[in-house]
């Protein structure tokens, strides 16, 4: 989807309320206006001014939304829903673990490819050079949900070879480029990292001791002693598990254990035998009643450095203990791993999981978990033989030039986000524009302030020939910020003087404020309007869209705009699984809407895009844990839900629309042109970027 080209506005003062905001300018932002408000509502947020340099944007013709133009007068949202958030792209560093690309410095070591015989290897290499360089931007998207964005002249591995995001069949301009279903070489994307919680340290200091330690209180006839040893060749491991047993109090004493030998390394102890600190060791090390996912990341890695290995591709955690055993099977299948369990063949009935998924399900294991050993992270020398659903699902021109981040490597190439990649990367989402994507997205907006003016240029173009244009289909366009700026009205008297038509979707109810306007261009163009209402539980709302207006402040809008004569759809967006999916909130949505007096409703469930998936998991994971599970099963396979479970749903609406009387039709028909169908769950206003 093309975006605007951004510069500065000139000087223009501070408006009434406002001053200007100290916080430093994006990277793509130079000299714009940043502003804050004292009044309760902007709180905390901080508004970019900028003059745009075009406002209608073209939807490219391979995205899944069903229309070709749009307008965003806004970036960023102040509806503060959970819906937005984003990451830094990843690049696998040689330790295994990941670092956002705008963190590398000369000298790193990462990971590249190079080839070695038959086959394409992963290798250890270093980063030669990086700068930030700005160029047209392109956004890639994967099957697994994996989203990319780089330069035309970016390249990427597929199974045909080195291919540039953008090119062309003939001419000057000709090179193998990127096509739909063009298949990536990689590992698939990365999982988030564990955070260093108190049960993520318990959990790994049980893996760690009930794996490999010595812990006990022994009686004998000259008295009771107690100890606790751990010697491990890893001193990495040593030190981790060291330093949370001193976070809990408990000090410990290193010493060498044994000396180095032809054929084993130096092995180094630490060891307590005060009777308080032991007791204190046995209490962390105790198995949970009810463990936490914290808790089980923490135990996969503690286990893991205590008891696992990788050797030729085989991944293993091995143990006699069955408690030990059923605990890391738990948590494996908690995660959504395959396993297999198999006898050793030893008399000591020593047995041994062994991880099924090739490298993408060991890389998923290490970065979901971070074990402390290095060495048993290393994929050097391993084949690119990848399983990972990398096929290419659309390519858009952003039509904006982005700050892009580039590297040089001893081998050329480098692993971003789990793909084979050269050159040119930025941040995703909010954070083109050197804004984090997380709270950013809600807390710094960016204000086309000219945003009239430009559509009123644009619709007078020779050039332009009246297309369909959609709005609020990637922010809303009636969200907070809007009550302060009114760029709407000048959009619309520009659209309704040039007689050009459009439709509105919003969760904004100051779209009744502009209900004038949009009745004297119905009279001359056709108009769609359409809410997004997907549930109507106050209690839901206020933990998931606390930034918007009720769901029956909304509904209470549609009822006025039907009374003004126009016809009104609702999108019902997103159904939340587990939360709004029930038989009983979907009678009582879909009731509510078709007393508002809209003519149709469409259902959406939930869709989860990678960064915002981890995101959206600890907000659930902390707000309603029993449901953990079931998001783990219905979004295992990406960013949507399975289509069983969204024709099971969507039938379920439909009967609830037939028993209310509200029979799908064409929607938002205000005198002249049908609304476009609502925008798939590719649409980023109601999805998790």
């Amino acid at each position: 989807m093309r975006w605007d080209n951004l510069s500065a506005p000139p000087d223009e003062g501070t408006p009434d309320g406002g001053a200007p905001a100290t916080p430093p300018l994006p990277l793509a932002l130079p000299g714009a206006i940043a502003r804050t408000f004292d009044t309760p509502g902007f709180a905390g947020m901080t508004f970019y001014e900028v003059r745009a340099k075009s406002i209608i944007n073209r939807v490219p013709g391979q995205s899944r939304v069903p229309f070709e133009w749009t307008i965003n007068p806004y970036r960023g949202c102040s509806h503060a829903c959970v819906y937005c958030v984003s990451g830094d792209t990843p690049i696998l560093m040689a330790d295994g673990r990941t670092r956002p690309i705008s963190e590398l410095e000369r000298g790193d070591r990462i990971y590249g490819t190079e080839r070695q015989g038959a086959y394409r290897r992963y290798v250890v290499t270093t980063v030669l050079d990086k700068w930030s360089t700005v160029k047209r931007a392109y956004r890639v998207t994967l099957a697994d949900g994996t989203t990319l964005v780089a330069s035309g002249d970016h390249r990427f591995l597929t199974e045909r070879g080195w291919k540039y995001v953008a090119g062309a069949m003939g001419g000057a301009g000709k090179r193998p480029y990127l096509t739909i279903n063009n298949r990536l070489i990689g590992t698939g994307q990365f999982a988030t990292a564990p955070k260093d919680s108190a049960d993520y340290r318990r959990g790994y200091l049980c893996g760690m001791v009930r794996g490999d330690a010595h812990l006990g209180t022994y009686t004998y006839p000259h008295g009771t002693v107690h100890r606790f040893r751990l010697a491990l060749a890893d001193e990495e491991a040593l030190d981790r598990t060291e330093r949370f047993l001193g976070d809990a109090g408990i000090e410990t004493r290193r010493f060498s254990f044994a000396p180095v030998t032809a054929t084993r390394r130096t092995i180094t102890a630490i060891r307590t035998s005060r009777q308080r600190d032991v007791e204190a060791i046995a209490e962390l090390v105790r198995w949970p009643d009810a463990p936490t996912d914290d808790w089980r990341r923490g135990f996969l890695a503690g286990i893991f450095d205590a008891e696992g290995s990788c050797s030729r591709g085989v991944f293993r955690v091995s143990n006699r203990d069955d408690d030990i055993l059923e605990r890391t099977i738990d948590a494996l299948h908690r995660f959504g791993f395959r396993w297999v369990l198999e006898d050793s063949g030893r008399p000591n009935r020593l047995r041994q999981i062994r991880l099924i998924g090739g490298l993408p399900a060991r890389l998923r294991f290490l970065h979901l978990t971070d074990p402390a050993i290095t060495r048993k992270r290393s994929i050097e020398g391993a084949a690119l033989k990848c399983r990972a659903a990398l096929r290419v699902v659309s390519i858009e021109e952003l039509g904006l030039e982005l700050p892009l981040w580039d590297i040089t490597t001893g081998t050329g190439d480098f692993i971003a986000n789990g793909v084979v990649s050269h050159n040119c990367f930025a941040r995703n989402t909010h954070t083109y524009l050197d804004l984090d994507a997380g709270a950013d997205f809600d807390r710094k907006v960016i204000v086309k302030v000219n945003a009239g003016e430009l559509v009123r240029r644009e619709l007078a173009a020779p050039r332009w020939r009246g297309a369909h244009i959609a709005m609020g289909t990637n922010v809303d366009c009636y969200q907070r910020a809007e009550g302060r700026y009114q760029l709407m009205p000048q959009i619309i008297e520009a659209l309704r003087d040039f007689a050009n038509p459009f439709s509105i979707l919003t969760k904004g109810t100051l779209l009744l404020r502009d209900l004038p306007l949009l009745r004297q261009t119905a009279e001359v163009t056709r108009v769609g309007l359409s809410y997004s209402v997907g549930f109507v539980d106050e209690a839901l709302w206020r933990a998931v869209e606390p930034g918007t207006p009720s769901p029956r402040r909304r509904l209470d809008a549609v009822r006025q705009l039907t009374d003004a004569g126009f016809q009104v759809g609702v999108l019902m967006a997103p159904i939340l699984p587990g939360l709004s999916d029930d038989d009983e909130s979907i009678d009582a949505t879909v009731a509510a809407i078709a007393a508002s007096g809209a003519t149709s409703v469409t259902p959406l469930p939930l869709h989860l895009r990678p960064g915002a998936r981890e995101w959206y998991a600890h907000w659930l994971a902390r707000e309603f844990p029993h449901l953990v599970p079931r998001y783990r099963q219905l979004y295992r396979s990406g960013a949507y839900a399975p289509q069983a479970y969204q024709r099971e749903l969507t039938a379920r609406v439909r009967m609830a629309a037939r028993r209310h009387g509200l029979h799908r039709g064409d929607a938002g028909d205000n005198r002249r042109l049908p609304v476009p169908p609502p925008p798939t769950p590719a649409a980023e206003q109601l999805s998790l970027l």
